[in-house]
C-alpha cells in the first residue's frame, strides 16, 4: 500500500491509528534487536496521540494526508520530549527537546504519529551507521553488512517494515547511500526546495529529503516537505515543479572522479541497468566523455573539497573550544575529522568553497536542461557495519561514493533499486538531473520502477501495511 492508501484506510475507519501504532511498536520490539535501527521509543505518548486522532476521525475531521502513520525520526532531528544525541557520547545527557524539528513538525502536522528515533553515525559524518553510544546498525537485507549512512537507522527500519515513515537528511549522500544499500528510493532534492530550520552545520550542503519504498511515496513526501521557512535565504519561495516530463537525453558515467574501474559485480549491475533504460524505457544512453582520465570535473577534486568544507563548518558549529575540550570523548573517526579541521587554514577552506561554484558550472553545462546523468549510487558492493571494506580492510572512503558532488552543486539526485549484489546487498542506480527539475528525476524514477519493480521490504520482512 502507498502512504496515501494507508492513511485513507485510517480516515475511512477501515483501520485505526491505534492499531497502526501498536503494529509498529510490536514490530520494533520483535525485529529491531538484531538490527539496532531504532534507539529510542515513546510508546505511551504515541498511543495516546493515536487514540486522539481516531477520535477526531470519528467526529468527521480529516487529520491530514499522513493520518495515523507511524513515524521514526533520525537522531539528528529534534522531536519534542525526546533527546537528540547525534550518536555522540558528548550528547548522551542532552535534555529532551521542547519542540519538533522542521520536518518532524511538518509530518506530524500532516497526521503522522512519532513512535521513536533512529540510529546515526556520530554527528552524521559517515556513510555507515555506527557509534560508541548505541553501536552499529545492520542491514536487514544482509545482516553482516551496513545499511549505509548517515540515515542508516531510518533506511534499515523502513526496509524491515518497522514503520510507515522515517526521516532522512543528506549532506553528502546520507539519504542516497542507505537507500541504495537497503533497496529503497531516496531523493536528495535540489538544494533549496526543502527549507532548513535551523541552518545545518554544513551550511550550503545539507538538506532534508524523502526516502520510501516507492516513487509515489517519495513524491508525496517531497510535496509535503517542500517550501520556504523563515531564516533560510536559500529556500525557494514557490513549490517545485511536479510534472511528468521524461528527460530527452540520458548520460552515463561509472564515477565522478578517477578512482579506477568499478568492482566486477557493481559494473555488471550498472551495465544491466543501462541496457534496461534503452530496452524498457526506450531512451538512448550516451556515455560521458571524461574531461580528465576517469573524471567528470577539471576544476578540482570535489570529494576532498567536500571533506574540507564539512569538517571546518562542523568545527565552527560545535565551537573550537568545545571541540578541543571534547576530543577525548569523541569516537576515533570523528576525533580525527575534528583534528584535521583544527589544522585547516582559512585559505584551504575558502579555496574549497570557491571551487564549488566551478563544479556547479561544469555539471550544469554537462546536463543542460533536458538530460539526466545515471551512475551507480555506490561504487562498492557494501561494507561491514563498522564501515570497513572487506576488500581493503580499511574504512571505505572516497572511491566508494558517487554522492557528495550533488550536495556541492545543488542538483537533485535520486537513488532507485536496480538489483542485488552477490553478497545480498541491494545495488542502487543514481539519477542526477538539472537543478530545480526534481520532477524530471522522479519521472524517470517512476518509469524505471514501472519497468523494474522492486521488493517493498527486505527478504524475510513484511512491508508496513494493514
Amino acid at each position: 500500500m502507498t502512504l496515501l492508501e494507508l492513511s485513507a484506510a485510517v480516515r475511512e475507519r477501515h483501520v485505526s491509528a491505534v492499531e497502526l501504532v501498536r503494529t509498529s511498536l510490536d514490530r520494533i520490539e520483535r525485529l529491531n534487536p538484531p538490527l539496532n535501527a531504532v534507539i529510542a521509543l515513546r510508546p505511551e505518548e504515541a498511543l495516546l496521540e493515536a487514540k486522539d486522532l481516531d477520535e477526531r476521525v470519528a467526529r468527521g475531521e480529516d487529520p491530514g494526508p499522513l493520518a495515523g502513520l507511524p513515524l521514526l525520526v533520525k537522531d539528528n532531528e529534534h522531536l519534542a520530549g525526546m533527546r537528540t544525541t547525534f550518536g555522540s557520547m558528548t550528547c548522551r545527557k542532552a535534555p529532551p527537546q521542547e519542540a519538533d524539528g522542521h520536518i518532524p513538525g511538518i509530518l506530524r502536522g500532516a497526521g503522522a504519529i512519532a513512535v521513536g528515533k533512529t540510529n546515526v553515525p556520530e554527528f552524521t559524518f559517515e556513510g555507515f551507521t555506527d557509534n560508541e553510544l548505541f553501536g552499529a546498525t545492520r542491514n536487514p537485507w544482509a545482516p553482516d553488512w551496513s545499511p549505509g549512512g548517515s540515515s542508516g537507522g531510518s533506511s534499515a527500519a523502513l526496509a524491515a517494515g518497522m514503520a510507515a515513515l522515517a526521516t532522512g537528511t543528506d549532506g553528502g549522500g546520507s539519504i542516497r547511500t542507505p537507500s541504495a544499500f537497503c533497496g529503497l528510493a531516496g531523493l536528495k532534492p535540489t538544494n533549496g526546495v526543502i527549507a532548513r530550520r535551523p541552518i545545518p552545520a554544513w551550511i550550503d550542503l545539507s538538506t532534508f529529503g524523502p526516502m520510501a519504498t516507492s516513487i509515489a511515496d517519495v513524491r508525496l513526501l517531497l510535496e509535503l516537505e517542500a517550501g520556504p521557512a523563515a531564516g533560510d535565504p536559500t529556500a525557494l519561495p514557490y513549490p517545485p515543479l511536479m510534472g511528468e516530463e521524461l528527460p530527452r537525453r540520458v548520460l552515463a558515467a561509472p564515477r565522478f572522479l578517477p578512482f579506477g574501474p568499478l568492482p566486477g559485480p557493481v559494473e555488471a549491475l550498472f551495465q544491466g541497468a543501462l541496457a534496461s533504460i534503452e530496452r524498457d524505457l526506450g531512451l538512448a544512453v550516451e556515455p560521458v566523455e571524461p574531461v580528465e582520465p576517469g573524471s567528470v570535473f577539471r576544476s578540482g577534486n570535489p570529494y576532498k573539497d567536500w571533506f574540507t568544507i564539512c569538517s571546518v563548518e562542523h568545527l565552527y558549529a560545535l565551537g573550537r573550544e568545545t571541540v578541543i575540550a571534547s576530543l577525548e570523548h569523541f569516537g576515533e573517526r570523528f576525533r580525527q575529522t575534528m583534528q584535521e579541521a583544527l589544522a585547516t587554514s582559512l585559505e584551504t577552506y575558502m579555496g574549497a568553497r570557491r571551487r564549488r561554484f566551478e563544479y556547479v558550472r561544469e555539471l550544469d553545462e554537462l546536463i543542460g536542461d533536458d538530460a539526466v546523468l545515471v551512475m551507480p549510487t555506490m561504487c562498492v558492493e557494501g561494507f561491514r557495519p563498522d564501515g570497513v571494506d572487506p576488500e581493503t580492510g580499511e574504512v571505505a572512503g572516497g572511491p566508494a561514493y558517487n554522492t557528495d558532488v550533488q550536495n556541492q552543486t545543488g542538483h537533485p539526485a535520486l537513488s532507485v533499486p536496480a538489483g542485488v549484489c552477490p553478497n545480498g546487498v541491494p545495488f542502487g542506480l543514481q539519477i542526477t538531473g538539472p537543478r530545480f527539475r526534481d520532477d524530471m528525476v522522479l519521472a524517470l524514477g517512476a518509469a524505471w520502477e514501472a519497468a523494474n519493480s522492486w521488493p517493498l521490504a527486505a527478504p524475510g520482512y513484511e512491508p508496513f501495511s494493514v
